[in-house]
């Protein structure tokens, strides 16, 4: 034990070196969403997710735009816990049956305006489970919604992209 304490401590950590981000194109991307939601909203957006039977991979890719890299909140975008506070209702996976009447709740407790973006390949036409007898398919089936951003999992820069669209 005292021999790999004194090997890590000599040769320090195997982890990658964090490298400096070239995040003018992630910056302006979100400096332009903070404009154009203050503009149509006369605040920030608020984001609210709801994972509807989902696999997790979106998940981690929407969590990973509140890391430092990319760092939504610098821009007042910000997810929420309750709907209340919601502007968006972001939507993973497809719909199950059992998350059918919990996401109808969900949207209607978000107040107008409001949109819905369904994320993912899953919530966009129900994807690889589609077929399953679990499940109602993609989000359209159940709710209006105004954006879809495919991929599975659609990449940080891609959900940047889609939230600048929902308002072009």
């Amino acid at each position: 034990m005292h021999k790999i304490l004194l090997e890590s401590l000599i040769r320090g950590p195997f982890t990658e070196k964090l490298t400096t981000p070239t995040s003018l194109e992630i910056t302006r991307m979100a400096a332009d969403l903070d404009i154009k939601a203050r503009q149509r909203l006369g605040r920030s957006l608020s984001l609210r997710l709801v994972d509807a039977g989902s696999c997790n991979g979106c998940e981690l890719e929407l969590n990973a735009l509140n890391n430092p890299y990319y760092d939504l909140e610098r821009f007042g975008l910000r997810f929420v816990a309750s709907p209340r506070h919601a502007d968006v209702l972001l939507i993973t996976g497809p719909i199950t049956k059992n998350m059918r009447e919990a996401l109808l709740r969900t949207y209607e407790a978000i107040p107008e305006p409001k949109w819905v973006i369904a994320v993912g390949d899953c919530a966009t036409c129900g994807g690889f489970y589609k077929d399953s007898y679990a499940c109602e398919g993609g989000a359209d089936k159940v709710l209006p919604v105004h954006l879809k951003i495919a991929g599975c999992p659609p990449s940080p820069i891609q959900l940047l992209e889609g939230l600048l669209a929902l308002f072009d």
